[in-house]
């Protein structure tokens, strides 16, 4: 989450009109996160929030995204809920943006990740792959293996910038991933995005699942790794086998993975390093100044993306064959 774009009180009076959510009382940008505007927007009715979106959300992907939450509230899982206006849509536009209005979620997102807390993240994302293969849309993943070698070149001539030798490395680590990327693993919708901060908790128990704006069809399993690398590495850099066993076996429990996608895993992981690398390097080279929006450094991402090229068995992730 973060703030592109300034909402005036006006244009905001406005557009809540449009809803019967009451009068508004409060709204305040939120810092967090890197590709939309995002406000908390307090009414006479309750607490909301209010996304413009922004940047690389291609507008024709919205139905897919508020379908999805919409299906998935209605299958049991906590999630962020479209509000509609009195015309019945839920999205329409503000400042020359698309924006919707969205239900708040009570709870913390965990600043220190706790063991109890990956092997709740493990089940909610298991019945999140569940219950989303009944949901009818697709949606390809435009941030899959086939985006990483473009969004790679954009950057090339610029990478050497943020580590001298990085663009040599990544672009052999890109070769790796081409000649080795699965073929035929379960897919089903995937949320593409679970960091901590999209993940809140009253204590250990998972209270919702926020920002599903990256949100595909892929492999269920690459979820799995974007989890790995998001959840069980320490704020030092060290990975905990630990946490990785908690978030795997829970997953487990709920939605066994099959053989092929448990030897899957230390590639997919080491392709979701890649991905979060470079689009982390893209905004890092890229992101206006005066943008209030929080850069996240890319070279976090190549540390983990060496740590999976150096594993030798899934058992390293706390995996119990």
């Amino acid at each position: 989450m973060a703030v592109y774009t300034e909402v005036s009180d006006e244009e905001l009076e406005a557009f809540v009109a449009q809803y019967d959510i009451g009068e508004v009382t409060a709204c305040k940008g939120i810092a967090e996160g890197v590709e939309n505007s995002n406000f908390l927007l307090q009414t006479t009715s309750g607490s909301y929030i209010l996304t413009l979106y922004e940047r690389r959300v291609d507008p024709a992907d919205l139905p897919f995204f508020l379908g999805l939450m919409e299906h998935l509230a209605g299958r049991g899982l906590d999630c962020p809920v479209p509000v509609r206006g009195r015309d019945g849509q839920a999205l329409r536009a503000l400042c020359g943006r698309p924006a919707v209005i969205v239900t708040f979620l009570k709870g913390l997102w965990p600043r220190k990740i706790a063991v109890s807390q990956c092997a709740g993240l493990g089940a909610a994302m298991a019945r999140l792959h569940l219950e989303g293969q009944s949901f009818p849309m697709t949606r390809p993943n435009g941030l899959g293996l086939d985006a990483w070698r473009p969004l790679f070149l954009k950057e090339a001539h610029r990478a050497d910038e943020v580590k001298p030798g990085l663009a040599a490395a990544l672009s052999a680590e890109l070769d790796f991933l081409e000649g080795h990327w699965p073929v035929d693993l379960p897919r089903g919708v995937i949320h593409a995005d679970l960091f901590p901060d999209n993940v809140f908790f009253h204590g250990a128990a998972v209270s919702g699942l926020i920002d599903f704006y990256f949100a595909c069809t892929d492999f269920l399993a690459y979820d799995v790794a974007i989890c790995l690398n998001a959840w069980c590495f320490e704020p030092t850099g060290e990975f905990n086998v630990t946490k990785a066993g908690a978030m795997l076996s829970a997953y487990q429990k709920v939605r066994p993975l099959s053989e092929a996608e448990i030897a899957a895993l230390p590639v997919l992981a080491r392709g979701s390093a890649m991905r979060f690398l470079l689009t982390r390097l893209y905004d890092w080279l890229n992101t206006p100044a005066g943008a209030l929006v929080k850069r996240k450094d890319p070279l976090e991402y190549e540390r983990k993306l060496r740590f999976h090229a150096a594993i030798g068995s899934v058992v390293d992730y706390g995996f119990q064959l």
